[in-house]
């Protein structure tokens, strides 16, 4: 009799564990497939953003400035504020004194 309790609850176990893990299969195979779907789309997209590339810097190569222009413009820094050093050594001075 035991034997026979023991094949049920197994037999009942399966029995709720088969669809159980079918349903979860089916769901990853699922998320699985959808993922693909988005890995795709992404690397559609990043060979039309490519093209798109080429063909600005090809555009940009053919009708852009000319030759002649400066690529930088080199401007003048700002002076230094004399009172902003002052009070830099103002406050080093404080900081090295010791209590």
């Amino acid at each position: 009799m035991r034997i026979l309790w023991t094949l049920v609850k197994v037999v009942v176990g399966l029995a709720i564990a088969i669809p159980l893990g079918i349903a979860a299969l089916s769901i990853s195979l699922g998320i699985l497939g959808g993922l693909i779907g988005i890995a795709k789309l992404t690397f559609k997209l990043a060979c039309v953003g490519l093209v798109g590339y080429g063909v600005f810097w090809v555009a940009r190569a053919l009708f852009g400035r000319s030759p002649a222009a400066p690529k930088y413009a080199v401007r003048e820094l700002r002076p230094v504020d004399p009172y902003y050093d002052a009070a830099m050594r103002e406050l080093d001075t404080e900081m090295r004194v010791s209590r």
